[in-house]
């Protein structure tokens, strides 16, 4: 059975996506968002040769069942009739040879991922099976305007060992430049296909006038082969756990800071942090690095800041999927000012609140474009095997979704109200302009140094 799903949730990519089954269980509509944007060359201009692994003797018949099994999954439920023009037949006959061809397992998990990723969809793509090792590369990339930075730096790391620093831009990963269109790609790459054992980076600190070649190791465990789909689910809750938690600030009465990385919570959740907001003069809701979560608790949110009933959006399907309405929590509605957080990385439910609230005119956007990637999509899991069996998956769009100005989200984005970016030195010296500009325009001064403390970088165990 497939699980519904709007957005763009990025790591880790099996696991979440294959996990997606078993959390239909617990929540209804799923929203996140999909990993993968805009496909604009070909994901083998960005894979290199790993350690050979050899063919096992039913490795490329496992992976024509997923080729299959992909074709049936688009062709049933895809929400394009036309299938953006391409020839289904066509397109996986060529994949089939690039099977046919392959003499590694990561070239036959490239040949169909490519295939789904061709149709140049925000939310169709490949679920490949999990790995057994879990890998960790100890460092984060992150689009701000047109430059790829680094985020953030995990302690005790082979990145940290090397010199890489917060701040520093990345002018290329394995001699390609991240750009939003391509930095998907990169992860997608790095965390779903293929991971690797070292990424040659070209760098430029803010305090360096000359870019320095870096070669960064990644820390490789070794785990137990994952033989149930509930096992992967389990392990996937475990990693996550303890990341993904809302986070204040608060001044008194006059502001409250709500740092949002997920909607993957309940409404009751939604319900008990609204209530604690409603006696503050100003509440921001931070959603920068916010991949989406559920389609029920977005709606919740949105109601709490109508005095009516708010059309969010409109599906657009070869089937009929009835509108996104946020109905307004009446007297329990959140009266005080809004501002919302938004970056390259807030993406699906965030996008979606974000412009609601923007065409609307009830709050104020600032931050960077956000990720334009708004569709809805259904995950469908598969398995193939005998005796060792794998679990895959494939993400396919079943509707675009159209805002109440009559225009879809997707690969387009969020324009912030103010666009305010952070630079290099910002990160380097860990300040937070964009929370301290909130601030102020709430009636707190929060300098950005100050800011820059209130919501450090956590890093899974």
């Amino acid at each position: 059975m497939p699980s519904r799903d709007i957005g763009r949730n990025v790591l880790p990519l099996e696991a979440r996506r294959l996990a997606s089954g078993f959390l239909r269980e617990f929540r209804s509509q799923l929203i996140t968002a999909a990993t993968i944007a805009i496909l604009s060359q070909p994901l083998v201009g960005l894979w290199f040769p790993a350690r050979a692994q050899g063919l096992g003797p039913y490795d490329r018949s496992g992976a024509k069942e997923m080729l299959d099994s992909a074709k049936d999954d688009i062709k049933k439920n895809y929400y394009d009739a036309g299938f953006h023009g391409i020839d289904l037949d066509a397109q996986f006959k060529a994949a089939e040879e690039k099977l046919k061809q392959a003499t590694t397992r990561d070239q036959l998990m490239i040949a169909v991922g490519q295939t789904l990723l061709d149709f140049n969809d925000s939310h169709t793509f490949f679920l490949p099976p999990a790995r057994a090792a879990k890998i960790d590369y100890g460092w984060t990339m992150q689009m701000v305007g047109d430059t790829a930075y680094m985020k953030a730096v995990k302690p005790s790391s082979d990145a940290e060992a090397k010199g890489l620093k917060p701040g520093d831009a990345i002018l290329s990963v394995d001699g390609h430049k991240p750009s939003r269109e391509n930095m998907w790609k990169m992860y997608y790459r790095y965390y779903g296909l293929m991971p690797a054992r070292s990424i040659h980076l070209t760098l430029q600190s803010p305090s360096e006038s000359q870019p320095r070649e870096v070669e960064v190791m990644a820390k490789i465990e070794q785990g137990q082969a994952v033989t149930q789909l509930q096992e992967l689910f389990v392990r996937y809750l475990r990693e996550e756990w303890d990341l993904y938690h809302d986070r204040f600030y608060e001044s008194g009465n006059d502001l409250m800071i709500w740092q949002m990385p997920t909607f993957g919570i309940s409404e009751s959740h939604v319900d008990g942090i609204m209530g604690r907001a409603r006696k503050f003069k100003t509440l921001i809701v931070d959603l920068r690095g916010n991949e989406g979560g559920y389609q029920d608790s977005l709606l919740r949110l949105a109601g709490y800041f109508f005095d009516h009933d708010v059309q969010v959006a409109v599906p657009k399907s070869r089937k009929e999927i009835k509108p996104l309405i946020a109905k307004t929590r009446g007297g329990d509605s959140f009266t005080g000012q809004v501002i919302v957080l938004v970056d390259s990385d807030s993406a699906s439910a965030s996008e979606l609140l974000a412009r609601v609230i923007q065409l609307e005119k009830r709050g104020t956007i600032i931050g960077d474009k956000t990720a334009g990637a708004v569709m809805t999509a259904k995950h469908y899991e598969h398995q193939t095997g005998v005796g060792r069996i794998l679990y895959f998956g494939t993400s396919v769009t079943i509707a675009d979704l159209v805002m109440s100005d009559g225009k879809s989200l997707e690969k387009v984005g969020v324009t912030p109200d103010e666009l305010l970016l952070i630079t290099g030195s910002d990160l380097a010296a860990k300040r937070d302009p964009v929370l301290s500009r909130a601030a102020a325009l709430g009636g707190v001064k929060l300098d950005p140094e100050k800011a820059g403390t209130l919501f450090p970088v956590e890093w899974r165990r």
